[in-house]
């Protein structure tokens, strides 16, 4: 009976004991987001627009030759006077040599007649040939170093490289592009505007730009207006200045575009949903704001005004930010969220 006693003692202290060692790991939160975006008009007429590069920049060798390595691929990021590609310098190394010994014996025979010049023994005319001689030799010279120069391509510009239009082994002909290098700092959207709606977009038409394949809204810059119409679907091309610091917006991604005309009534600054916003115990107004690690925090806001379901936020928030807009009743800081 002891015995039987004892073993049921055990049983429930092991129990306990590995009750206690386990820790129960919260789930997740799922939630619905939108990103922070710019203030726009509510019913104003969205335009689909095609991201440009600010500049493409062809790069090619001078010269003709079989490319030896290429040292770049596409996408990737090059500074101005990176070395982009080699070309096989066999002959160029050859002929420079070449130079250099005619420049050796130009120069020797220069000095060597020089006394003879010196003393009246050499005639003038001989004396200008050998001088001639010297500058020919020299000028071969330089041209020789510059061929060498030629066979290591270098980045013209910073940027980022959009194509390679050459590989290793291939040869290459002069002025033939090997990669173009694209600038995106800024991009350009390209939007096609009909002919009847033209007049009522100026280059400082107010608009905003959402890039699906990102997630993420920017506001429109300065508008390049096109003169001339398509023959066929009588509009014009415009094309927007977009900041792309974090290079993030790249050519051909396909972009949704509103503009703010002039004089409408529109929320100013940034914008987001009225249901988002919610009142703390201390009566201030704040938004539940989401972290790169997908945990949640609150931040204070200061509201401007309110157009439809939307309000304008002066300050607490930025641009791009990830916010709650539902599913926030059960929300705290820290807390891990699903979207």
């Amino acid at each position: 009976m002891k015995q039987t006693f004892l073993m049921l003692l055990v049983a429930v202290l092991v129990c306990s004991c590995g009750g206690k060692g386990k820790r129960e790991t919260k789930a997740p939160t799922r939630v619905k987001t939108q990103m922070v975006s710019p203030g726009f008009v509510d019913n104003a007429q969205p335009y689909v627009g095609i991201v440009e590069e600010r500049e493409a920049t062809a790069v090619s060798f001078t010269g003709m030759g079989v490319v030896k390595r290429m040292l770049v691929s596409e996408g990737q990021a090059v500074s101005r006077g990176q070395l982009i590609a080699e070309m096989d310098d066999t002959q160029a190394r050859n002929l420079l040599a070449s130079a250099e010994a005619d420049m050796t014996r130009a120069d020797d025979a220069l000095q060597r007649y020089g006394m003879l010049h010196e003393n009246g023994s050499l005639p003038e005319v001989q004396w200008v040939e050998l001088q001639s001689k010297v500058a020919q030799a020299k000028s071969q010279l330089e041209v020789a170093k510059k061929n060498l120069a030629d066979c290591q391509l270098t980045a013209p510009v910073s940027g980022i490289v959009g194509k390679k239009m050459i590989g290793a082994g291939e040869t290459a002909m002069p002025s033939q592009a090997v990669v173009n290098i694209l600038d995106i700092s800024t991009v350009k959207v390209k939007v096609a505007i009909p002919e009847a709606e033209i007049g009522s977009v100026s280059p400082n038409t107010r608009s905003s730009v959402f890039v699906a394949a990102i997630d993420r809204s920017y506001e429109g810059g300065r508008i390049e207006k096109g003169v001339t119409a398509d023959a066929l679907t009588h509009t014009y091309d415009i094309r927007i200045n977009v900041t792309n610091t974090d290079r993030r917006l790249l050519p051909g991604m396909v972009a949704s575009v509103k503009f703010t005309p002039e004089g409408s009534s529109s929320l100013s600054g940034k914008s987001i949903p009225v249901a988002s916003v919610q009142k703390g115990s201390d009566g201030s107004l704040f938004v539940w704001v989401i972290d790169k690690d997908s945990t949640v925090h609150r931040s204070t806001v200061t509201l401007g005004s309110t157009r439809g379901n939307y309000i304008s936020v002066v300050d607490g928030i930025s641009l791009g930010q990830r916010i709650v807009i539902e599913g926030y009743q059960k929300l705290s800081d820290g807390t891990k969220v699903i979207f």
